[in-house]
């Protein structure tokens, strides 16, 4: 199996104008629990809570890197939980970070570059969403600012175990974004020794960098709301844009990468 291919595939068809709403209150709670029971080693009865909802759990081994993850999606690709998103946890270790893309596509190649970020390196997660940011009515696809979706459901249950995410944006360049990433704890002003050494990182590879903790940025991030549940669990949360250089196939997009990935290897360690 193709994971890259598996995941950029599901995200390809994402268009604005799709039809998309949340899944209910007792949905949430079901898919919590299933998320819960994954996460802690029931695959079998994680399944059985997620089946009602139109959701699976899969075994998969990746052809390229031979890493086996454990899925979950819809069960049906026209269901209404296939606009939900998917969860991919790492079958091979404990699960020690968390990559989470709240608007793929609408924020060009973010998807892309969490999966490779999940292939190239142990012990992680991925959380995509599963509708364009646009789609549905009023935000209600904007999923990291609302608290009712599946994807905000998923990220909790990993916050709740205390495994640290990294969520990627990406912006367009403008005059009043003379930068190439801009790294914030979300709604934490604070920072920490891995954001620093994140910014550190980038800017020696030649990548401009704006500061959450020491200037005032744009696309800070501070009313995320998996930014706002992570501070209220002491989960750590890193907020990451990144102009289109930095996240497509040129070298600063490499540079990125290499650096996240170096983030990441930072809390398998921890």
């Amino acid at each position: 199996m193709d994971l890259r291919s598996r995941i950029l595939t599901y995200t390809a068809g994402f268009e604005p104008d799709d039809p998309y709403t949340p899944p209910g209150a007792s949905q949430l709670e079901k898919l919590a629990d299933g998320v819960g029971l994954l996460l802690d080693g029931d695959a079998a009865e994680a399944e059985r809570r997620l089946a009602p909802l139109g959701l699976g759990v899969t075994r998969l081994t990746d052809t390229d890197s031979g890493r086996r993850y454990d899925e979950i999606a819809a069960l049906r690709p026209k269901g209404e939980a296939a606009r939900w998103g998917r969860l991919y946890l790492t079958a091979d270790s404990d699960v020690r970070w968390n990559i989470q893309v709240p608007h793929p596509v609408s924020d060009r190649d973010t998807e892309r570059l969490g999966v490779r970020l999940l292939e190239n390196t142990p012990s992680g997660s991925l959380v995509v969403a599963g509708a364009h940011r646009r789609a549905g009515r009023s935000d209600a696809a904007d999923v990291a600012h609302r608290e009712d979706s599946a994807f905000h459901t998923m990220v909790v249950e990993l916050q709740k175990r205390g495994v640290p995410g990294l969520q990627l944006h990406g912006f367009a360049e403008s005059s009043e974004r003379p930068y190439e990433a801009v790294v914030s704890g979300g709604s934490a002003q604070s920072t920490s020794g891995e954001a620093s050494a994140l910014a550190d990182r980038l800017d020696a590879d030649g990548l401009r960098v704006c500061r959450g903790w020491e200037a005032r940025c744009p696309l800070e991030g501070t009313t995320n709301v998996q930014g706002m549940s992570a501070e209220r669990r002491h989960a750590g949360f890193l907020h990451v844009e990144l102009a289109p250089d930095a996240r497509d196939n040129g070298p600063d997009a490499d540079e990125a990468t290499d650096a996240l990935a170096d983030l990441l290897r930072t809390w398998s360690q921890g």
